[in-house]
């Protein structure tokens, strides 16, 4: 093979990464993900169905949703490990998307492949303008916060089929409060197979988590309706699921000003969970995780879906780590619940009309009960209070108005404590302490160097916060005797503006009228850059005024003394 024979192929698996494990891939592999592979598909293919009813869609669009995004994505994703079908939080913006935008229309299907078209597009697009950096501006607060206000209102949404009872449109609060009122119609054999189901997923779950929960209440479901006859007794069925594969098809270019918002929250909320799941699930002996290659893995998989009947695709929590512990070691593991799901849609689609709509309720009820991490929220509140309460109202608003505006309220959060934060930079005294001759954050005792304050500012300097930086060190220089010398450690500012040496200067001239001079020390290399094309940089370096260190800064004020 030739060099440039050898960098093409690099460059294309660096495209498809499935063509480097592929060449990799170790036979002795084969057997545990072939087992992995089966093991998700018994709780993916039950889950995405019934996410799919949360969306308001028929059961068969999450069936296909665990087939053509999910191939795809074992192509062109960097997570060897990841499961990637939908989610509960993106099935829950899915149907307030389809609400909003066709709330009268007969053509849900065609509205959700168009927000499903939409969503691959914006993650393309996010790719280009190499948005991967987005992954770390949501906090951990948020996301905690809009998974509480997801989970409880996917649960909500449920209880008409935990209870036989008819169904509402509205908030969280609004479901809860028809549930609470029609208790009393409420069918009972309806009710009893949810709970049971429900306790026999738990009881699965925290004693024996290997063995398929979902696939065994499916099954069981299934066989109360053929073998007992419980739908005389008023317990409803789902709706006939039609064999075989749908064929591709254009998504109708519909609602497309309606569904913008939604397919935005959707597409960066895809790309978050794709990426942290598969972190998550990532082995030290794995590759990276490419964050702009995920883009692709995930905008191409999510097209392809648009044009054979999916909801927007993401790597899931729950089912990767069921992949994971299952022995997964590559995505010949998806592969193998691909070819499970397409055996389920071609020869058992006739036998899941006969499944419970109760069943499948509790299924998702279950899936997404681990959603609501009540440890989470109270780690929240012993860290950090001000992120809990981040993290309280972001649920708050994505329960009492809508998934979207929890999102929108997380992310301004985010932001602007981010901003507040920067906007408020620590300034901080450094002293030698008795027992050690370093300078440290000064504490009561310590000593300081006669004749000189020294100050570090914990934290970048920019535009909006030097102002503040300005007061707190022209405070602390006003103390008596006024100091020969005020040096500044600007170790944390990694860049510099214009803004910023002008209140520099500034700073120096002020400091000036108390008899004070202002030196500056551990200069990052851009600021120092455009420190050096300034008009005082000469005067100031020819004075003995910049420092490369603190340390540098006062052996060259003592000798000078």
């Amino acid at each position: 093979m030739t060099i440039q024979q050898a960098s093409e192929e690099t460059g294309i698996a660096r495209f498809v990464p499935a063509l480097s494990w592929l060449r990799s891939y170790d036979r002795a592999w084969l057997g545990a993900d072939r087992l992995a592979g089966a093991t998700a598909a018994a709780v993916v293919i039950p889950q995405a169905m019934g996410y799919a009813t949360v969306a308001g869609l028929p059961v068969e669009i999450g069936l296909y949703t665990c087939i053509f995004p999910m191939l795809i994505y074992a192509l062109f994703g960097t997570a060897r490990r990841l499961s990637f079908s939908t989610t509960s939080t993106i099935v829950a913006l899915t149907g307030l998307a389809i609400t909003a935008a066709a709330p009268n229309s007969t053509d849900l299907v065609g509205t959700a492949t168009t927000l499903t078209l939409m969503v691959g597009v914006l993650l393309i697009v996010f790719r280009l303008i190499r948005l991967g950096w987005m992954l770390e501006a949501v906090s951990e607060a948020t996301l905690a916060g809009l998974k509480v206000g997801v989970g409880l209102t996917i649960i909500a949404d449920q209880l008409p089929k935990l209870l036989g009872i008819p169904s509402t449109e509205g908030d969280f609060f609004g479901d809860v409060w028809n549930a609470i009122q029609q208790i009393p119609e409420a069918n009972l054999a309806t009710a009893l197979i949810g709970a049971v189901t429900i306790a026999f997923l738990l009881v699965i779950r925290a004693w024996k988590p290997k063995i398929p929960g979902p696939l065994l209440a499916l099954a069981v479901g299934i066989g109360l309706v053929v073998f007992t006859g419980v739908t005389d007794r008023g317990v409803a069925t789902i709706p006939e699921v039609p064999t075989g594969l749908p064929l591709p098809a254009i998504p109708p270019f519909q609602n497309l000003e309606t569904l913008l918002p939604f397919a935005l929250a959707i597409a960066l909320m895809a790309y978050f969970e794709t990426v942290t799941a598969g972190r998550i699930a990532r082995q030290p002996d794995d590759p990276p995780i490419d964050n702009n290659q995920e883009y692709i893995a995930t905008g191409v998989a999510t097209i392809v879906g648009s044009f054979f009947q999916t909801v927007p695709p993401a790597g899931g929590f729950s089912q990767t780590q069921v992949n994971t512990n299952a022995g997964a070691r590559s995505q010949l593991s998806e592969l193998v619940t691909v070819v499970l799901a397409v055996a389920v849609a071609l020869f058992l689609a006739p036998v899941l009309g006969d499944l419970p709509e109760a069943t499948l309720g509790a299924i998702v009820v279950v899936a997404v009960l681990g959603l609501i991490k009540v440890d989470e929220m109270r780690r929240l509140g012993v860290i950090d209070p001000l992120e809990f309460w981040i993290a309280a109202i972001t649920a708050f608003f994505a329960l009492a108005f809508n998934l979207l505006i929890g999102v929108l309220v997380g992310v301004f959060l985010t932001i602007y404590f981010v901003l507040r934060t920067l906007n408020h930079p620590v300034v901080i005294e450094l002293k030698r302490p008795h027992e050690s001759r370093e300078l440290l954050p000064a504490r009561d005792g310590d000593e300081a160097v006669p004749g000189m304050l020294i100050l570090r500012i914990e934290g970048g300097l920019y535009t909006l916060n030097v102002r503040g930086v300005q007061t707190q060190i022209l405070e602390r220089a006003a103390v008596e005797p006024h100091p020969e010398v005020v040096l500044l450690d600007v170790g944390g500012t990694a860049d510099t503006s214009v803004t910023v040496i002008d209140v520099i200067l500034e700073t120096d001239h002020m400091l000036a009228r108390q008899g004070s001079t202002l030196w500056v020390a551990s200069i990052p290399t851009r600021a120092l850059e455009k420190a050096r094309k300034t008009e005082m940089w000469e005067a100031w370096y020819g004075s003995g005024r910049i420092h490369p260190t603190v340390a540098s800064a006062v052996t060259a004020f003592q000798e000078s003394r």
